[in-house]
């Protein structure tokens, strides 16, 4: 891999570290202001909603300005949610301000892989690029769950630089400040991310003709035989990964009797599933054979309400990590060939927009619903089943889909050394 590869590497490793270290920050502080529990998984809600309403519009930023600068100026107005939390704004406001941040962060992250790297290396570097993301995720809640543990944010509040007066005061206001200073790091290392000389694309002036730019570059990927398959599956696994984080912090309450700072370590041990599953689908899979990790998927949503029979930890962490392995080993597959097809249709910076917005309004219903189910009423062990059940019937359509697609047309998986379809 090119040098520059792992400066991208490095910058995205210390963004999501700060972004994962920050929900579980700002689960706390909704507890501590004792909102009503169907306020948390809202924190997700509030973090996707500028990936839906922005779509349209970031892609083509992405692509109009070098993407290393768009990455730079998205970590400073992550660091400025962050300021706002600190300044005592309600956690959804300021998690939605970050989610801003992250919203104009994504099209130009994923984007500078395929103008950096040939296509031949896209599933090896997005296998690199999930596994380090996955350790930042582990890194970042347990993180998060340090910080908020009272006995060690004491001992960080006892310490001062000489002659200068810190003035924090509280568990809050010191997690905020380590928070923001990942992102401060990442920023800097944004800087030094190599040009990649492809040339930029003009920013249409009008909002209405960038609209309808976004919404051919929409119905061209849905239209896609193989773009259409993987934009299902990443659609469906993003929604799916972030109802599971806040199911895991509930389930662990209700089944382990953990409290938040060791059920968010529980999140950590998923993420170590997905870490290894990632890892080795960039060893054994090439794009070429990356619709035939699809039932990997249907796994994953059938191994999910095995968790309502677990009440011990020593049997819940294996449980994780194998949940976690089959979602890591099927998603990056899906991810690199969704990347590419997007590349070859329509540019980098749109095609990861138009990717954002399904996968996030994924996000903002199956997170919305989960907050309704637990709003009426509904045990955290009935969701469980209905959410496993759900994953798998859905990932089974998918694969029908795709067959439906291959006895059409007999050559649509054949990618050629150029990565056209025939």
């Amino acid at each position: 891999m090119p040098f520059g590869f792992y400066i991208i590497m490095a910058a995205q490793f210390f963004s999501a570290l700060a972004d994962n270290a920050l929900l579980v920050v700002a689960i706390y502080v909704l507890r501590d202001m004792q909102a009503p529990d169907w306020q948390t998984p809202l924190l997700k809600l509030f973090f996707t909603i500028s990936y839906v309403v922005l779509a349209p519009f970031v892609g083509a930023f992405a692509d109009a300005m070098a993407k290393r600068r768009v990455m730079f100026a998205s970590n400073l107005i992550k660091v400025g949610g962050c300021a706002l939390m600190f300044g005592f704004a309600h956690p959804l406001l300021a998690y939605a301000v970050v989610g801003l941040g992250a919203a104009a962060y994504s099209p130009a992250k994923y984007g500078i892989l395929t103008e950096y790297l040939p296509h031949r290396l896209l599933v090896i570097a997005n296998g690199w690029i999930e596994g380090l993301t996955v350790g930042a995720i582990i890194l970042g809640v347990l993180m998060g769950g340090l910080l908020i543990d009272p006995s060690l944010s004491a001992r960080m509040l006892e310490f001062d630089l000489p002659w200068i007066q810190t003035g924090l005061d509280t568990t809050v206001e010191v997690s905020l400040v380590v928070v923001g200073s990942l992102y401060a790091i990442a920023a800097v290392f944004n800087l030094y991310i190599p040009d990649t000389g492809v040339p930029l694309r003009p920013l249409r002036a009008s909002p209405l003709a960038l609209v309808r730019d976004f919404g051919g570059c929409f119905i061209g990927l849905w239209r896609d035989r193989l773009g259409q398959i993987s934009l299902a599956v990443t659609t469906l696994f993003w929604g799916a990964g972030a109802t599971l984080q806040f199911i895991v912090i509930d389930w662990a309450d209700h089944a382990l009797g953990l409290g938040l700072s060791q059920a968010s370590k529980l999140q950590g041990v998923v993420a170590v599933g997905i870490a290894a599953g990632a890892i080795l689908a960039a060893r054994r899979i090439s794009l070429r054979g990356s619709v035939r990790v699809i039932p990997l998927g249907i796994a994953m949503g059938l191994l999910v309400p095995i968790m309502v029979f677990v009440t011990q930890l020593w049997l819940a962490i294996p449980l994780l990590i194998i949940i976690g392995a089959c979602a890591g080993f099927f998603v990056v597959p899906m991810n690199a060939l969704l990347q590419h097809r997007g590349h070859m249709l329509m540019g980098a910076g749109n095609s990861i927009a138009v990717q954002n917005f399904n996968e996030n309004l994924s996000i903002l219903v199956m997170t919305g619903l989960y907050a309704a189910l637990l709003a009426a009423g509904l045990s955290v062990h009935v969701v469980i089943v209905m959410f496993g059940l759900f994953v798998a019937a859905a990932m089974y359509l998918v694969r029908r889909w795709h067959h439906a697609n291959q006895r059409r047309h007999d050559d649509v998986s054949e990618l050629d050394d150029g990565g056209t379809v025939h």
